[in-house]
């Protein structure tokens, strides 16, 4: 396993009087797709906010490229080149896709500022970003807004992209338009942590895999051993991949 890039130690996490978190260790590898599987309820949206800092840690450490950022506000945590997509994906329906890949961009005051050629190549990954840039974000498809939301992410360059279950209720055709997406970011060198539930999903994706229950995680590894163990899928997930 390449040196991590993220990395959690001990990390517990307190919502109100709830304990949810329990002690996670969690190391996501440079340069690879880490994916973050486990039942619902497991935890893993837990996780991923706490590393934002919208959830603050309790106890425990994270640390990003060998910098503490436990105590780091939202705010700060992002402005270290991570980027986060969350769950409901935070589109501003009543913008245009235009405005809020503007609001993005933080660079730049007004569109003509954003970087041209890293839109041009966001138009290649997501081709309905370019077709509905002057269209009300609120009137896209499901998986239209999905690709809005990772390319919001993803307008200026970012060392680490973190995504809460890009492929829920999409079609097939759309799943397979996010997975070449996430694959050609990853040969860009951008680091991913990915909490996903399409299973053929994360064996399609993921180089590592770690596997949450009753929030700690309770198997890390490579992907690859994950698929090709049926009986350790059923015990780890209940299931077979």
């Amino acid at each position: 396993m390449s040196d991590p890039l993220l990395k959690l130690e001990g990390v517990h996490t307190h919502i109100g009087a709830y304990h949810i978190l329990h002690g996670v260790d969690l190391a996501v590898p440079r340069g690879q797709l880490t994916m973050l599987l486990g039942r619902n309820g497991a935890g893993k949206t837990t996780t991923l906010r706490t590393i934002m800092g919208l959830w603050p840690a309790s106890k425990g450490r994270i640390m990003f490229g060998g910098k503490d950022i436990t105590a780091l506000s939202t705010p700060q945590i992002a402005g270290l080149n991570i980027a986060y997509v969350p769950e409901n994906m935070g589109i501003f329906a009543d913008l245009t896709v235009k405005e809020n890949m503007l609001l993005a961009a933080r660079q730049a005051r007004h569109a003509a500022q954003m970087d041209t050629a890293r839109l041009q190549w966001i138009f290649k990954l997501f081709p309905a970003v370019e077709k509905f840039w002057n269209h009300p974000a609120g009137k896209l498809s499901g998986g239209q807004k999905q690709m809005l939301a990772v390319s919001r992410a993803i307008v200026e360059p970012r060392e680490l992209l973190i995504v809460d279950e890009p492929s829920k209720g999409l079609a097939p055709a759309i799943i397979n338009n996010m997975i070449d997406a996430f694959q050609q970011l990853k040969a860009s060198g951008v680091t991913i942590l990915l909490v996903e539930q399409n299973i053929n999903f994360a064996k399609r994706l993921g180089d590592t895999v770690a596997v949450m229950d009753n929030g700690v995680v309770v198997h890390a590894g490579s992907m690859k051993d994950l698929a090709e163990n049926e009986e350790l899928q059923k015990s780890l997930l209940g299931l077979a991949l």
